[in-house]
């Protein structure tokens, strides 16, 4: 090949390396143009107004009914039941006759404990006139050994006697002492074949809960005959772990929903906080109070107790959806009204009320980006499409 055809296979080269150079330099030119477009190019966005107002630190538990005061009655003797006066679901006051038993036995018991009272009276009388004779004839032989009338044995043997009637007397008093506490005995063991109920403070009315016998039975003492309840006020028992125990507090406010009454919400406070936690669960009982005047609540039902453990009446909240992270921090992104551009807030997340949260930091005010904040950064353009849209036009307007 001569020269001549060198140089034009080199010019040809050069040529077509040029037009190569220039393609690549168009196309990374459309690329950072296209690059520059979309960084300048406002984001759709939903936004909402940052609120300020009340918000409550509150949980849920679970938890059971139980009555305020829970007893059995029952017999302190044996015998048959004569007669039950109350029934299920009575009410009954306090000091009320509720159960009789048959009493024959122990009316016996008590006929037997006067006549033994009689007979204790008149060996004591006899005593007593036995002791009066001996003192006499004590005093009557000391003077005559005085006088040197008697001798000392007589006078021994006067004392001896008067000291063996004295201790025939002590003898017949015991006697009458036992014999009127066995006729005590036997009237109040009488006494108990009549069963009443009673208790010390709260209502003076309380309710049958259940009845465990029927008439004609026969129990021995401490059989259980009923069960006794105070339904107002009652109790609500919920077990907290140790993240919720040092929140709580007596007379903190609760409120109470059951499945009987799920449209209905009942009022309480807590009473008492155990101080231990039980091993098992690693959970401390917490007790509560609620009114119920129309006994509604049961024992025994479940029930849903709120408990609020703090509120703060002026609070700066923004829905849940609005927090996000960047950089390992939690922020908001806050619309600057005037250019439409969003400004990133870092913020401490305070109490969460179901999609509401209180949100700690500066300049928190105006709106705040819920949806949308995945696509934009601190500074970008967005666009609210809600604000774009023509509102719509009314019936009977001119629609040209």
């Amino acid at each position: 090949m001569n020269i001549k055809g060198i140089k034009l296979i080199l010019w040809l080269l050069l040529i077509f390396g040029g037009v190569i150079l220039a393609h690549q330099t168009m196309i990374h030119q459309q690329v950072s143009q296209t690059i520059k477009d979309k960084s300048q190019k406002a984001v759709p966005v939903e936004v909402t107004a940052i609120r300020h107002g009340p918000i409550t630190l509150s949980r849920t538990f679970s938890g059971t009914i139980e009555a305020q005061a829970d007893f059995v009655v029952a017999p302190k003797v044996d015998g048959r039941i004569k007669q039950l006066t109350v029934e299920l679901a009575d009410t009954v006051q306090r000091g009320q006759l509720v159960a009789e038993l048959d009493n024959e036995e122990y009316v016996q018991a008590v006929a037997q404990a006067k006549a033994d009272i009689a007979v204790a009276k008149a060996n004591l009388a006899e005593s007593v006139s036995a002791l009066e004779i001996a003192n006499r004839d004590f005093d009557r032989v000391k003077a005559l050994r005085q006088r040197g009338i008697t001798s000392d044995s007589k006078l021994d043997e006067t004392k001896a006697n008067q000291s063996t009637i004295q201790a025939k007397f002590e003898v017949a008093k015991a006697q009458m002492t036992r014999a009127e506490a066995l006729l005590e005995m036997a009237n109040i063991r009488l006494g108990y074949t009549k069963i009443k109920v009673d208790w010390s403070g709260g209502d003076d009315q309380r309710i049958v809960a259940e009845r465990f016998v029927d008439e004609g039975h026969m129990v021995s003492g401490n059989t259980p005959l009923f069960r006794i309840v105070e339904l107002n006020p009652i109790i609500g028992v919920i077990f907290i772990t140790e993240k919720d125990y040092a929140r709580i507090k007596p007379a903190q406010i609760v409120q109470l929903t059951t499945d009987a009454y799920p449209e209905e919400i009942f009022e309480g406070h807590v009473i008492r906080i155990s101080p231990v936690f039980r091993n098992a669960t690693r959970q401390a009982r917490v007790e509560l109070t609620i009114a119920n005047p129309l006994h509604r609540l049961k024992p025994g039902m479940f029930a849903r107790v709120t408990v609020e453990f703090e509120k703060i009446q002026d609070a700066v909240i923004v829905p849940e959806q609005a927090l996000t992270k960047r950089a390992d921090h939690i922020g908001i992104f806050v619309v600057n009204e005037n250019n439409k551009t969003v400004t990133w807030r870092t913020v401490k997340v305070g109490i969460q009320e179901g999609e509401r949260v209180q949100v700690m930091g500066e300049g928190l005010s105006g709106r705040v980006i819920t949806l949308g904040h995945q696509l934009v950064d601190d500074g970008s353009l967005i666009t609210i499409p809600d604000e774009n849209r023509t509102a719509p036009i009314a019936d009977g307007e001119n629609k040209s």
